[in-house]
């Protein structure tokens, strides 16, 4: 009799043992991306994804948080914005994500902004791919480095220092193109800087014709390309093989590695661009070392030149997320609590500060460009 009893007990006490350890291997923290994986854009979402993957595996491998593993969960939306708010839609309701993280585009976050869907569900947007003033006015969304209006004034201010003060605008028309356009204006204002063309293109594509007539007739001392990546290579491509002449600017959204990859080393050479996030060259810099280690470590056809604003949302989500679990708030509003009020924090040489509202979290900008060779001068 005792042995049955203490047989019974053993398998009572293994089925326990069974059943935690399955608990503890299932445990995860749901984190959401939509953003294109197809489309023009492509190519940013799936760089974006793969750093944060990158982020997110490595902290998976050192044991997760506490002991959860992270799991980032995707919907396509083409960068449609349409598309962004139904299927951020259906991604809440079908995983309930603690946060979701780097959704691209000025009009597909602004409608995420406008609609309320974030500001309802408690929710963070971390590493939204935008720099727009509009974006930055929210409290659920989170933007990883420095706005679009910081960026042209830093730009311009060079730009002046070298003399060269006739400038042509390309843009994008959309909300994007719209807040380049203010930027450039109050820039040009300050700095006595003549824009003597502008042309657009159409959003997600890349008929950049006009616009580069445009440019060969008024013929600018420099343009800047207030673009994105496929139309911006469009542009440079058209441009340079029609005789254009003036220094090239791109703005930090263009992917410069793909840029590289697609026109060669002779139509990108003389391409300069500016740098909101650290090089992955940049070794004097913490963080660029660790994206280079990890990337070593775990290779991916997708990582890329915008991956790494993917690695440091990804970096700046995961501090957030294990600060909600120390104060005993780890849900959605929890995070966004913890990111609200996150201060001057150092990711490894670059610092993030998400405590000024209207404010991007980092005000960081840098100028480099491609040499012979594709060689990236600083």
């Amino acid at each position: 009799m005792m042995n049955t009893i203490f047989r019974c007990l053993l398998a009572a006490c293994t089925l326990a043992v069974l059943t935690s350890n399955a608990g503890a291997q299932t445990r995860e923290i749901l984190i959401g991306q939509v953003a294109p994986f197809s489309g023009p854009q492509a190519v940013t979402g799936k760089a974006i994804h793969a750093g944060a993957r990158l982020y997110l595996d490595q902290v998976n491998a050192e044991g997760g948080i506490n002991g959860a593993r992270l799991r980032l969960v995707t919907r396509d939306d083409a960068q449609k914005p349409a598309e962004t708010l139904r299927l951020t839609r259906e991604l809440l309701q079908q995983e309930s994500p603690v946060a979701l993280l780097g959704t691209v585009g000025t009009s597909n976050i602004q409608a995420l902004i406008d609609d309320g869907l974030l500001s309802r569900a408690n929710l963070a947007l971390v590493g939204a791919g935008s720099g727009a003033s509009s974006i930055l006015k929210s409290r659920n969304v989170f933007v990883v480095k420095a706005s679009y209006h910081e960026e042209v004034n830093r730009l311009f201010q060079s730009l002046t220092s070298l003399q060269v003060n006739r400038i042509g605008l390309i843009y994008q028309d959309d909300g994007m193109g719209q807040d380049v356009i203010a930027g450039a204006e109050a820039a040009a204002d300050r700095y006595q800087v003549q824009i003597v063309a502008r042309s657009s293109y159409e959003r997600n594509t890349v008929k950049v014709e006009n616009a580069v007539k445009a440019m060969l007739a008024a013929r600018p001392q420099a343009i800047f390309l207030g673009a994105t990546t496929a139309a911006a290579i469009e542009f440079v491509r058209q441009y340079r093989q029609q005789g254009g002449d003036a220094s090239l600017y791109g703005m930090s959204v263009i992917d410069t590695q793909q840029l590289l990859g697609k026109l060669g080393t002779d139509l990108a050479r003389g391409f300069a661009f500016s740098a909101v996030l650290p090089l992955e060259s940049q070794a004097t810099i913490g963080i660029a070392r660790e994206y280079q280690r990890q990337k070593a470590l775990r290779p991916n056809p997708d990582l890329s030149g915008r991956s790494i604003e993917g690695y440091i949302a990804a970096k700046a989500l995961v501090q957030a997320l294990r600060t909600a679990q120390a104060s005993g708030n780890p849900g959605p509003a929890g995070v966004l609590r913890a990111l609200q009020g996150a201060r001057k924090q150092d990711l490894g040489g670059y610092a993030l500060d998400f405590s000024q509202p209207g404010r991007s979290g980092s005000s960081y900008v840098d100028f480099a460009m491609f040499g012979n060779a594709g060689k990236i001068i600083h």
